[in-house]
């Protein structure tokens, strides 16, 4: 994304990036950079947190009209968790937590199963 933008810089078109990956994303070079501390995947937010994703997306748009300066970074002052402890624990699957994982799984499959359009009839 981040050789996207400066492509579409160079052609005229300003461009804004939000993410999470700062390490990844500065090296790249980008114009403007809005910095979520989420997990990757998520740098608008929580899933239905319409209070963060609206001000990520204000500052977003700040960034677009302000940002005077190549290299402009924004971080917000969001976290993910008052815990530091989230990034080491996110998405970790061990034998203390994989039955609840799995459980949790099958029963996400099944929501969704049953959320289909019947396809037989």
């Amino acid at each position: 994304m981040s050789l996207v933008a400066r492509a579409l810089e160079t052609a005229g078109i300003a461009t804004v990036v939000i993410g999470s990956a700062m390490d990844i994303v500065t090296y790249c070079g980008i114009p403007r950079y809005v910095f979520t501390d989420f997990p990757l995947g998520n740098p608008c937010g929580r899933p239905w947190d319409e209070v963060s994703q609206r001000l990520i997306f204000e500052r977003a748009l700040h960034a677009l009209e302000g940002a005077s300066e190549p290299g402009f970074i924004d971080v917000t002052p969001l976290r993910w968790s008052d815990s530091a402890s989230w990034k080491s624990d996110y998405m970790r699957v061990g034998p203390d937590n994989i039955e609840a994982l799995r459980a949790a799984g099958e029963a996400r499959r099944a929501q969704q199963a049953a959320l289909r359009p019947q396809r037989d009839k």
